[in-house]
């Protein structure tokens, strides 16, 4: 995390009225040069009807807290949101929420709220997280005219650079997280759960940071994107 986010979270908490993103932004971001064994981390994971960031819609929300180097699964929640329009067959296919789950969701902003707090003075960790800042932010936008900002720290991002400093040949489907998750010899879930997903973005980035660090550590900004 640069100097120039936290400036930035500073610069918003003056302006974004009381609420849930306001108490979101009162909590200062980890320092960039803190030991990444020292930061606390929140692996997140979304649903959505498609890739559309402006269009689509967040289906669910799973995320599990990682504290340091070790995960803490007395925090893992998964939420189904309800939303109010038809789930294309072909996406409910590949994620299994029909239309029947998502009617009994949570709404939208209720679990925004949970998350946010959740997330507050953490990393997030995603894989190819493009996609969840940007459903998170545009969420944050619908909900409370502004968006969302964190620091993050992108699995997938981190299995570029390594082969990509390493002179590994490599195809795109190589940096799919299961497909990593097989290079670090780590468990099997099933894909396309948000919870699931989350959880195997956790211990990603777990095995990518132990494959790094030679035992004395290294700072935050090192993971950061």
């Amino acid at each position: 995390m640069s100097r120039l986010l936290e400036w930035r979270r500073r610069w918003q908490l003056r302006r974004v009225p009381p609420g849930p993103l306001r108490a979101y932004l009162a909590h200062p971001f980890p320092p960039a040069k803190r030991d990444y064994r020292e930061v606390e981390y929140l692996a997140i994971d979304l649903e959505t009807t498609g890739l559309d960031i402006a269009n689509d819609a967040i289906l669910s929300v799973g995320y599990v807290g990682v504290q340091g180097t070790s995960i803490d699964l007395s925090t893992a929640r998964h939420r189904v949101v309800r939303i109010d329009r038809s789930i294309p067959e072909a996406t409910a296919v590949i994620h299994q929420i029909t239309d029947d789950q998502a009617a009994l969701g949570g709404e939208l902003e209720a679990i925004m709220q949970e998350l946010l707090e959740a997330l507050a003075g953490k990393v997030m960790i995603a894989h190819h997280a493009r996609i969840e800042r940007g459903f998170l932010s545009n969420a944050c936008r619908q909900l409370w005219r502004r968006g969302l900002m964190m620091p993050v720290v992108d699995t997938q991002a981190l299995a570029f650079r390594t082969f990509e400093r390493r002179q590994i040949p490599f195809k795109a489907s190589d940096l799919r997280l299961h497909a990593l998750g097989d290079r670090y010899n780590l468990p099997h879930y099933g894909a396309h759960n948000a919870l699931s997903d989350a959880l195997a973005s956790a211990e990603l980035f777990l095995a990518q940071a132990a494959y790094r660090d030679n035992g004395s550590g290294l700072p935050l900004r090192d993971f950061l994107c």
